[in-house]
């Protein structure tokens, strides 16, 4: 496994290239896809990308957000204290790639944003760690092995699809009602999915750690990644202080605003839980309890223009990714895909190619909720016809939508961004999880459901 691992590792950090330079290239294979199976011209599939161009702002303010509270957050001295202490439990390579890996699928596993920035800081962190201690442990690998959170996410608590159709008025109520969670996620293919990951994925990746000879540790030829530092707070200078500078090291306006945002938060926490936490109530306790860590404005702002350096990948290539779910959708080139694989499929057969079609499908429409909207009708169409039970197909598309993430960098964009490596550094070893996990899930789905 060292040999096949560092061996696809040289592949990709020689053959894939920067992500910026993989979202203009799937742009253009998406964009001639068109061309040959769809019946829209050249010049209305440019009309199909530009409308489609500008469909994720809100969705990449949201991601923006979270490297920057997230990042905020984890730079305040008591969770930087507690991520050390995390940290600092590895006694080697292996075990540090096997704790990385494991925590970052069990984050996923409650909420997807958790897992995406969680994931990489604990990676960074204990890379750091590690290289204090006079371990050297392989910095890619150990970057791969906090992303394993977006290979499972899906079939977590915080699950687009599964909590989609468990909602009351969702767009598909007419055709198959509300669908609990218990028909989704907590079917035994999904478990038995997800026991298989936390456990398989961190063994795989520990048994990919190179030689000595071979490391590449944390700040070597990629340079310094950026993680909270050890002091996180801003130094208070408590002499000849301004007005204003008063107000900004001020605890009084920070303790205002926590208590304001707290009497919003914990009631909602308490009623929907983890699981009915969107993107949104994430930020919005990221950064509530980053005001409170920091205790100052000016501690926070700091932290936060530390982060905000880091959000310049995902601010410029979401639009692109955007733009190839605008050609998918109104093209109809998504629905010619899903339907391929309907036409040859059976009973027995159409969890597994329902799966795999929505793995090609992630590929170029990287947005669990958006691929659901899509993807969906096609399939629950399928399921009926089939005589399918409609929550199989549900996590068919849940599943496969989350494993190819191991090869799309649009959801490693912020894990790229924090580690400062490039894409092909870290996925030629998550591409080997990514194999393992589709294997565990076509097998779980075929046979258990």
């Amino acid at each position: 496994m060292r040999r096949f691992g560092n061996l696809l590792a040289s592949f990709s950090t020689r053959w894939i290239p920067d992500a910026f330079v993989f979202a203009v290239i799937l742009s253009i294979a998406v964009y001639l896809l068109g061309l040959f199976l769809t019946d829209h011209g050249p010049l209305r599939l440019i009309d199909d990308w530009y409308t489609g161009f500008w469909g994720l702002l809100e969705f990449g303010m949201q991601m923006t957000l979270v490297l920057v509270t997230g990042y905020a957050l984890a730079s305040s001295p008591p969770a930087h204290r507690a991520i050390s202490w995390v940290a600092s439990l590895p006694r080697g390579p292996l075990s540090a790639c096997g704790l990385t890996a494991l925590g970052a699928a069990l984050l996923g596993m409650v909420h997807w944003g958790l897992g995406l920035i969680a994931g990489a800081l604990l990676a960074v962190e204990v890379a750091r760690s590690c290289r204090s201690r006079g371990i050297r442990v392989h910095f890619p690998l150990l970057a791969a092995a906090g992303y394993t959170g977006l290979m499972v996410w899906h079939s977590g608590l915080s699950g687009s699809a599964p909590l989609l159709v468990n909602t009351p008025g969702h767009f598909l109520e007419d055709q198959i009602g509300v669908v609990s969670l218990s028909e989704t996620i907590f079917q035994p293919f999904n478990l038995v999915f997800l026991a298989a990951m936390l456990i398989g994925a961190p063994l795989l990746l520990m048994s990919m750690h190179p030689k000595a000879n071979e490391v590449e540790e944390i700040g070597e030829s990629d340079g310094e990644a950026d993680a909270p530092s050890s002091g996180g707070a801003v130094r208070v200078v408590t002499t000849a202080l301004s007005p204003a500078q008063r107000l900004m090291h001020s605890r009084i306006l920070v303790w205002v605003v926590v208590a304001a945002g707290l009497v919003y938060l914990v009631p909602s926490l308490v009623v929907d839980g983890v699981v009915g936490m969107d993107i949104n109530l994430l930020n919005f306790t990221f950064l509530m309890a980053g005001l409170g860590l920091h205790g100052t404005l000016a501690g926070y702002s700091t932290a936060a223009a530390e982060g905000a350096k880091n959000a310049a990948a995902v601010i410029v290539q979401f639009p692109f990714y955007a733009g190839i779910m605008g050609i998918m959708e109104h093209s109809g080139l998504l629905g010619i895909i899903s339907e391929r694989f309907v036409s040859f499929s059976t009973e027995f057969t159409y969890p597994f190619w329902a799966l795999i079609s929505a793995c090609l499908v992630n590929l170029a429409v990287p947005s669990g909720g958006g691929q659901w909207a899509v993807q969906g009708p096609i399939v629950i169409g399928a399921t009926e016809a089939l005589g399918i039970d409609p929550g199989v197909g549900v996590m068919a598309v849940g599943m496969g939508d989350q494993l190819t993430n191991g090869i799309q960098p649009f959801w490693a964009l912020p894990l790229l961004a924090l580690t400062r490596l490039r894409a092909g550094k870290v996925l030629g070893y998550s591409a080997v999880v990514m194999v393992f996990a589709i294997i565990v899930a076509s097998l779980s789905i075929t046979f258990l459901s």
